[in-house]
């Protein structure tokens, strides 16, 4: 067979409308709309298609596991050797439900997730959006649901149609979006729940009438039904005056199936009851509730909104709840110590800049945005510009990343709380990224921020891939902080640190780089609040305006140090002449008792 005669369905997305016969009813993940041939009887039918639907009141008890990672060992039916041959001869890749659940375990924690959809309505910036709302709602059929809605542009059919495909992102031929591979939205919502419904609306463009799109991906239907395609059912209505009209792509019979396959799977009752969505949108935008939230292994819902009736949290080990309390007593490093578990904390720090007018509404009160840079004190600003020629590009520009370094404000009492904040194309991928882990406290207080667009972030936006340039920016990081704590530990409590101990494989600071010849360096420049530079001399001279030489200084440090270990030596007696005292009395009386023994 020809090198090209296998075709691999979501390799690509006609955004063309799909025009279908009546055996194909739903939107299938695994089709191409091009290979859907009219009058095509002779194709046989897909596992994903249905014959019959009927709506159904009753609350929606899936039979997949509650807990999300356990939901992946879903058993679908026997799978058979009826692939789908199209009329061109070419042969189909199926894509198992399966494969939605192991997509979205790429979001191990779970207000990443809420991070990925959150990336989408500030993309619609672009599109008019002025606010994105978080919220959670409850249904009889389904109880406690997500919201999240924005007035963005909204999607047409064919458009809503690409969202629901796998890897399809027109975004990413955009500079300044932040989604790029057309897949956030998939495991984002499948992440939180097994069930996601979409409602959009878009006014029209080039002279098009107005439209509102329905859309379905339940990972509930697909198991329950032991289906072994991903498939979608969808519902498209136009403007025609002040009426919504119904947007037929094959037959009544075919849109029946799809409404009542979607009222029979959804939080809602009825046709009517799914129209009553769009009254609560305005004339743009896109309305997303996710569903069937997944659960811990106590049985209690993995997402948390009693303890804060303003906030979204979550239970289990990203939650501490001694790290809560230090962070009532301060406040300075509350984001340090509350991202975790809190998505208004975590959401307050995603980006390094909001839009000018945007608003993001977490449970009816506007989440603040926070700049980490303002919990700093002693701040600097380290330039760095990555190796020239690396992986194939050269030092620009574009490649300089400033990075602020400074001690948290509450660094003076010795909270252990230190980190870069690392951001890329706006979007805070590390969190308090912590490089240096030194055996002692060395490093405890520092806090870095830097957006560095010159790494690849993963596809969760979690982390980056592991790459020389990644490489490189860690180790210059750490040594930015090294030399950042040599230079002021002192200053809020430390013993200072001799420049031997720390000095080791961290460059020199230097302000006198030739212009081209920064790359792979950093410039570290003192702020307002930092501390003065030390310059050195030789040995036994002094400079010309009288400043100490090396060998007084040197003098000076090592008397300060003499008394600091005379001080803590009598500290540490202090502390051992009790039990010291203890111990020789106990060993005395043994030798007492051995003597006794001899004598005998």
């Amino acid at each position: 067979m020809d090198a090209h005669a296998i075709k691999v369905k979501l390799e690509s997305f006609d955004p063309a409308p799909i025009t279908t016969t009546t055996d194909t009813v739903f939107i299938d993940l695994t089709s191409d709309s091009d290979d859907d041939q009219p009058n095509n009887t002779s194709r046989p039918r897909v596992s994903g298609e249905l014959t019959n639907s009927s709506s159904s009141t009753a609350s929606i008890a899936p039979l997949i596991r509650k807990q999300f990672w356990k939901a992946g060992d879903y058993e679908g039916r026997p799978s058979n050797s009826n692939w789908c041959v199209t009329s061109d001869g070419m042969e189909h890749l199926r894509v198992h439900p399966k494969f939605l659940h192991s997509n979205a375990t790429s979001h191990k924690w779970a207000l990443g997730a809420f991070a990925e959809l959150l990336d989408n309505a500030l993309d619609e910036v672009r599109n008019g959006a002025t606010c994105v709302n978080i919220d959670m709602v409850e249904s009889n059929k389904c109880g406690k649901m997500l919201l999240i809605e924005d007035n963005g542009g909204g999607m047409d059919p064919d458009k809503m149609r690409q969202c629901m495909s796998l890897g399809y992102s027109a975004k990413s031929k955009l500079a300044d979006t932040i989604g790029q591979y057309g897949n956030g939205f998939k495991t984002s919502t499948m992440r939180l729940g097994a069930d996601v419904i979409v409602f959009s609306r878009c006014r029209g463009e080039r002279g098009e009438r107005p439209t509102q799109s329905i859309g379905l991906l339940s990972y509930t239907f697909l198991t329950s039904t032991c289906k072994e395609d991903i498939v979608v059912p969808m519902l498209d209505y136009e403007r025609e005056g002040s009426d919504w009209k119904k947007m037929m792509r094959s037959t009544s019979d075919d849109w029946n199936l799809n409404l009542n396959t979607i009222v029979q799977w959804s939080p809602f009752f009825s046709e009517k009851d799914l129209l009553r969505q769009f009254t609560l949108m305005t004339d743009h935008g896109t309305r997303i509730i996710i569903y069937n939230l997944w659960e811990d292994d106590q049985g209690l819902l993995e997402l948390d909104f009693e303890a804060d009736k303003h906030d979204i949290q979550i239970r289990g080990v990203n939650r501490d709840e001694k790290s809560i309390q230090t962070a009532n007593r301060y406040p300075n490093s509350r984001h340090f110590l509350t991202y975790h578990h809190s998505l208004r904390s975590y959401v307050s720090i995603l980006y390094l800049r909001i839009p000018p007018g945007f608003r993001i509404i977490l449970r009816g009160q506007d989440v603040v945005h926070h700049n980490i840079v303002n919990d700093m004190m002693m701040r600097e600003e380290v330039t760095y510009r990555p190796q020239q020629g690396t992986e194939g590009f050269s030092c620009s520009v574009d490649m300089v990343a400033i990075v602020t370094i400074g001690f948290v404000k509450d660094a003076a009492s010795h909270i252990d709380v230190q980190g870069f904040n690392v951001y890329h194309k706006n979007r805070l991928i590390k969190p308090f990224w912590r490089l240096w882990n030194s055996a002692g406290s060395d490093g405890r207080g520092v806090i870095g921020l830097l957006e560095a667009d010159f790494v690849e972030p993963a596809h969760d936006k979690q982390g980056f891939e592991r790459t020389t340039v990644l490489a490189k920016l860690e180790g210059r990081l750490i040594a930015m902080q090294k030399t950042y704590w040599r230079k002021h530990c002192h200053k809020i409590g430390y013993a200072p640190r001799h420049s031997a101990q720390t000095d080791e494989g961290v460059p020199k600071e230097t302000s006198s780089q030739q212009p081209g010849k920064q790359c792979d360096t950093f410039n570290m420049h003192t702020s307002k609040l930092g501390s003065r530079s030390v310059q050195n001399h030789p040995q036994g001279l002094s400079d010309k305006t009288g400043q100490p030489s090396v060998s007084e200084s040197t003098l000076r440090m090592l008397d300060q140090l003499r008394k600091e270990n005379s001080t803590l030596k009598e500290r540490l007696k202090k502390k051992e002449d009790g039990p010291i005292s203890d111990l020789r009395g106990e060993v005395e009386a043994e030798r007492e008792k051995g003597r006794s023994l001899e004598a005998e």
